[in-house]
């Protein structure tokens, strides 16, 4: 499988884009690509759900532009509905902060998640609150997806971090690994999703031009990420949970960039499948 036989899957996959979600059914041996509304944050949910259609893809982890923290449980439960009638699921929502040490704040931001009918939280806890997150992951059911940020995040900056935090933590809580902000921070990317088995119940990814530069993120397939290697050893380890494009480049335009990089993405795994 060639980089250019690849691009010029992807090419045709993002000519293809209709918006029939139908596409992204999966198949065996696959995961699932989506990706997390976060990308769409300069538009409002309507938009966001219609452009998030027109990639083909169908799973979305929403932030809370899309589905605002101040709606009531019927409001939320109301406007999630919206996602699900555009044929789309909701696999998580994030990344949501759950640095407040105010056992009643953090338990509102599982109340929130379970009217979005959310299963998982990408999130942001610290050290000190970690323990009351997993009390909510065993009340609620909602697994917790403990997201590192890369260099500038002085609590989980790698996967590594997020992997010794909740070792002997119940299963529900694990890792969001952003493939982007762990490359920043010097790590091994592929032996970092080794490394983190079946704790990894989520993932980000992005690429960068400059693997140690921020501001170098481009298209998915244009950079330095190992995508081809990353799905390699996802399908090797029967990953079974979401790969989410997360485009934060050109926020005022990003569906041509997007539409490439889903194409990309979906070619990598085409082609793995053979």
């Amino acid at each position: 499988m060639t980089r250019r036989g690849i691009l010029q899957f992807c090419a045709g996959m993002a000519a293809a884009g209709t918006g029939d979600t139908r596409a992204a059914e999966l198949k065996a041996g696959e995961f699932r690509i989506g990706v997390a509304s976060y990308s769409f944050r300069e538009f409002q949910r309507k938009l966001t759900i219609s452009m998030i259609k027109q990639l083909g893809v169908r799973y979305v982890s929403v932030k809370e532009f899309h589905l605002p923290y101040t709606l009531s449980s019927t409001e939320a439960a109301k406007a999630a509905g919206e996602f699900k009638k555009a044929g789309l699921t909701i696999v998580s929502g994030g990344n949501i902060s759950l640095q407040d040490e105010d056992p009643a704040v953090l338990k509102r931001s599982f109340q929130y998640a379970k009217a979005c009918g959310m299963p998982m939280m990408v999130c942001a806890p610290t050290h000190r609150t970690l323990p009351m997150v997993e009390k909510l992951v065993k009340e609620f059911d909602i697994k917790a997806a403990l997201h590192n940020h890369g260099p500038e995040d002085k609590h989980f900056p790698t996967p590594q971090s997020v992997l010794e935090a909740v070792r002997g933590l119940d299963p529900r809580v694990g890792l969001c690994m952003d493939c982007g902000h762990s490359m920043r921070t010097g790590v091994d990317v592929v032996q970092s999703v080794e490394e983190a088995g079946s704790r990894l119940l989520d993932m980000h990814i992005k690429d960068l031009k400059n693997a140690t530069d921020k501001d170098s993120q481009c298209d998915v397939g244009e950079g330095v990420m190992p995508v081809v290697a990353i799905f390699k050893q996802l399908r090797k380890m029967n990953y079974s949970g979401c790969v989410n494009l997360e485009y934060e480049i050109n926020s005022d335009n990003p569906m041509p960039g997007m539409q490439h990089s889903i194409g990309y993405l979906k070619g990598v795994q085409a082609g793995l499948a053979g």
